[in-house]
């Protein structure tokens, strides 16, 4: 059975890349990102096999390489890449877990020695896992940790397989907790919730935080309490999350403040539109996480109230575990895996954006020299790199004031 799966998948990616072929024309030196769940799209100069090129093939499972997030993590991705000599090919699975699983056995059929995925729910990495280990394939999560209490035999899967090297994110109850008392201390009451997947982990994380931070201050304040909705999910268009947005702005009078849960920045962009169209700017108090290309702008007329990201070279370090295990130079630990825990970057004025916007935005936070070094650096040193990354530590490694 399993042999004959493999078959499959190995027709399957062929049959997408002669579709692929038949397209041509429309590819660039960078490369394109595939429609969502469909074939692999490289980055490299060539989308050949490694054998051919003399590179290290890399897979990334990504929701979407195009919306806000996955665009900057791309280019991170594609810097690194290109320094290191390394090609890359992108998946976009849309966060839908037939897609998800999928993208693993695709990566694997067209030849890459390793895969970073961003997945959605803790069940897709069994599938994922099983299909790394019989290809002999190493596998990274970013943005993305398997639940040891929510799923513990997925974890413990994890821990003893041979190919899976490990995982990089963020704290993702303290983020919510954190968001959530931006509003409470400006004197918000009434929070809807728009998330994005039903189950999706990093969204039941922050939700853990942010209902952590609202019976705190109940608790506390028994005669000031605090309402927070429960999710209604935007998945991550743009559309949708306009639509949630007006929703809960009909059935919700009492709404002063609205936590966008993440989505890659595209339900976001939907309701603060959707808010402003509402004549509502201001009004309703609005957080979330992944920044917006506008966030100075928005920050400024009050379309948003905070946001926290700044955290897309979370991938890169996911590559940098991968690509070393690739080489030969990070082992498996026994019954373990490597974890990093990815700052997150807390943004609430124009001024904090701007400095952001210098050190993340118009450049990137790491140049040619850095990547190659980082690329270098055993596990632990590595770690601490991720731990140290801040607007102050770019500041001071690029010469900033």
């Amino acid at each position: 059975m399993g042999e004959m799966k493999k078959f499959i998948a190995v027709v399957l990616a062929l049959a997408m890349t002669l579709s692929l072929a038949a397209c041509g024309g429309s590819g660039s030196g960078s490369g394109s990102a595939a429609q969502s769940g469909g074939g692999a799209s490289g980055s490299g100069a060539s989308s050949a096999p490694a054998a051919n090129t003399g590179k290290i093939k890399i897979g990334v499972s990504i929701w979407s390489s195009t919306d806000v997030l996955g665009s900057q993590s791309k280019k991170m991705l594609d810097a690194a890449a290109k320094a290191l000599n390394v090609d890359l090919t992108y998946v976009d699975q849309g966060h839908v877990s037939e897609k998800v699983t999928a993208s693993v056995e695709t990566l694997c059929a067209a030849g890459c020695k390793g895969i970073i995925i961003c997945n959605s729910a803790d069940s897709e990495m069994t599938s994922a896992i099983n299909t790394c280990n019989s290809a002999g394939v190493y596998l990274a999560q970013f943005y993305r940790a398997i639940s040891k209490e929510r799923s513990p035999q997925v974890y413990q899967m994890a821990q003893a397989a041979p190919y899976y090297i490990g995982t990089v994110h963020e704290d993702e109850v303290l983020n919510g907790y954190n968001l959530a008392n931006i509003l409470i201390k400006k004197g918000k009451r009434y929070i809807c919730l728009e998330g994005w997947t039903v189950g999706d982990a990093t969204f039941l994380n922050r939700w853990e935080g942010y209902k952590k931070a609202v019976t705190e201050w109940n608790n506390a304040h028994p005669d000031d309490k605090v309402t927070l909705t429960e999710p209604v999910y935007a998945n991550t268009s743009a559309e949708e999350g306009a639509s949630v947005a007006k929703s809960f702005m009909n059935s919700h009078p009492k709404m002063d403040a609205l936590i966008v849960a993440g989505g890659g920045g595209d339900p976001l962009v939907g309701s603060v539109g959707a808010i402003k169209n509402a004549g509502k700017t201001g009004k309703i108090a609005v957080v979330s996480t992944d920044f917006l290309p506008d966030l100075g702008q928005q920050l400024k007329t009050g379309g948003m109230t905070a946001e926290s990201g700044g955290h897309f070279c979370d991938p890169l370090y996911a590559f940098m575990m991968v690509y070393n295990a690739v080489q030969g130079k990070y082992k498996k630990p026994e019954n373990s895996f490597y974890e990093i825990k990815f700052p997150y970057i807390y943004v609430s004025s124009t001024e904090d954006y701007e400095n952001y916007a210098k050190y993340f935005v118009d450049s990137l936070p790491y140049n040619e020299k850095e990547l190659k070094e980082l690329a270098n650096l055993p596990f632990d040193e590595l770690n601490k790199k991720a731990q140290a990354v801040s607007i102050k530590d770019v500041q001071t490694r690029h010469g900033g004031a």
